[in-house]
């Protein structure tokens, strides 16, 4: 599991290829502290595991579904990739509960520059675009970001935009990108539940969503909910 906050810009140093895999040696010193065999590191946002490493580097592999998905299929010696380590349980959720499971990729459409922030347009496959929504969390080649904008339903062609702050476009490889580039997309993991459980919904599978599919849904009470200020702390909690 990650946040989406990049901790550093590392680069790929090595690319070994197989007919349906890869295995990826990438600089990255602060990736690696303290990183052991089988520990999770985001690569532009795929979360690959440590098979191997070096004080200043480590070596993941590549199945081939996740080649299909992500622009690791294109990945060569020197290429700038966006690191994150896995988060610390009782850390600080600084980004969003990002993955590292990409949902596939999105071309960049247009720049809009600022004198102290850019606008990057992005495309959106039709598998995706019910799962983006305006102020929505998404994470792009890893980065968490939020939606600053998103194309009408009833728009042909659909597409969504991120602002990004000068941290942003210094600390990640965003801020490289141009017109035609393509990155890494996974969209808000409440999205993917929400749409999964209104299509089993749609489909007659379950009753209605939260009902267990045995329990007619006439025999379910709703449970009162009290109203916000009946609120009063636990015994020893602080006011």
């Amino acid at each position: 599991m990650f946040t989406g906050i990049i901790e550093e810009l590392g680069h790929i140093v090595r690319v070994d290829r197989s007919a349906d895999a890869a295995r990826l040696t990438i600089r990255g010193p602060l990736a690696v502290r303290g990183a052991a065999h089988g520990d999770s590191i985001s690569v532009s946002g795929v979360c690959l595991t440590v098979v191997a490493q070096t004080p200043d580097s480590f070596t993941a592999d590549v199945m081939a579904q996740t080649l299909q998905m992500s622009t690791l299929s294109s990945a060569e010696a020197g290429l700038a990739v966006n690191l994150e380590r896995a988060a610390l349980v009782g850390d600080r959720l600084g980004g969003h509960i990002v993955q590292g499971h990409i949902d596939g990729t999105s071309q960049l459409l247009s720049v809009l520059p600022g004198d102290a922030w850019r606008v990057l347009r992005f495309s959106l496959t039709a598998a995706m675009a019910p799962l983006v929504v305006d102020k929505g969390s998404i994470a792009l080649d890893g980065v968490s970001l939020t939606v600053s904008a998103v194309s009408a339903a009833t728009e042909d062609e659909q597409w969504f935009e991120v602002s990004l702050i000068p941290e942003t476009l210094a600390a990640t490889t965003l801020g490289e990108r141009v017109v035609g580039d393509v990155v890494n997309v996974e969209t808000d993991i409440l999205a993917r539940h929400l749409e999964r459980m209104l299509a089993l919904a749609a489909a007659g599978k379950i009753p209605f969503a939260g009902a267990p599919a045995s329990v007619p849904p006439s025999s379910v009470a709703p449970t009162p909910s009290a109203p916000f200020d009946t609120y009063a702390p636990t015994a020893g909690s602080a006011s």
